[in-house]
């Protein structure tokens, strides 16, 4: 059993935590899966609209350590290079 006051709390703090990590990956995960879907049917001009969202959502979860930085940057590369392959423009 837990002896430490801090000991005590560290499941309390982790379960909140991971509460929170877990909403910035679903939401993450949810506007990619929106562009892609929106990049499937060819319509380029909305995913321009929402890559704003889509970066500040995927830079958020990189500042606060959900995923690592490398992560974010390949996931925003991937998502720019899917635009302009539909998009020859």
């Amino acid at each position: 059993m837990p002896v430490t006051k801090t000991t005590k709390r560290r499941p309390k703090q982790n379960e909140r935590k991971r509460a929170i990590n877990k909403k910035r990956t679903l939401e993450m995960r949810r506007l990619i899966k929106e562009a892609n879907v929106l990049i499937a049917a060819k319509d380029t001009e909305a995913v321009e609209k929402m890559m704003p969202q889509i970066y500040k959502a995927i830079d958020k979860a990189a500042k606060k350590g959900v995923i690592k930085k490398n992560t974010a940057a390949r996931k925003k590369s991937r998502m720019m290079k899917k635009i302009k392959k539909t998009n020859p423009n």
